[in-house]
């Protein structure tokens, strides 16, 4: 009977450590990651997470501007990945903030990227909000906690120049391209 016990056991644990858990996308968006960078991820495990790529880290000349330093992310072609905002400037226990997506390889589980258009964002999320800026119109998506920067150059002149008018997301042109894409944690 131990036998019989200590056997199912050895094979359970066989077949639980023989599986194979699905290799996470270096390139997929969620609300909480995007590929291995996390929300809770610090500025100090940077270089494990991106561990085939460069991380540049720039280093105020003055700690007493109190200004977030941007982390930038290249790949090893040199090819610019992504710009990371750490909570607090100059600590590397601080978490990432926010995050630009600089890379067309980056795309959600519904597939929007910096190539992607408007009606890509209107047909696979629900918009939470549009800010009317100077030169850009910001599409916010609270689902992935996403922001679109579409430039004023694709709206149609009547909105263009109008910072005070409240635009809806019918008068976006589907066409309209991503300028930026932002994730805000």
């Amino acid at each position: 009977m131990k036998n019989t016990i200590f056997t199912i056991l050895i094979v359970i644990m066989l077949i639980t450590s023989c599986s194979k858990e699905k290799p996470t996308d270096p390139f997929l968006i969620k609300k909480h990651h995007i590929g291995l960078l996390t929300d809770s991820t610090t500025v100090k495990e940077l270089d494990a997470v991106f561990s085939n790529d460069s991380v540049v880290r720039y280093v105020a000349g003055d700690e007493f501007t109190g200004s977030v330093n941007i982390i930038e992310i290249f790949d090893k072609s040199g090819k610019k990945l992504l710009d990371l905002s750490p909570k607090e400037a100059l600590d590397s226990t601080s978490v990432i903030s926010s995050v630009r997506i600089n890379d067309e390889r980056y795309k959600t589980e519904k597939n929007v990227s910096l190539l992607s258009t408007f009606k890509d964002i209107k047909d696979n999320y629900k918009i939470s909000k549009i800010d009317n800026l100077i030169n850009t119109v910001v599409v916010s998506v609270n689902e992935i906690n996403a922001s679109f920067t579409i430039d004023k150059k694709e709206l149609p002149s009547s909105l263009r120049f109008d910072m005070e008018a409240t635009i809806d997301p019918i008068q976006i042109p589907e066409k309209a391209k991503i300028k930026y894409f932002m994730i805000h944690w």
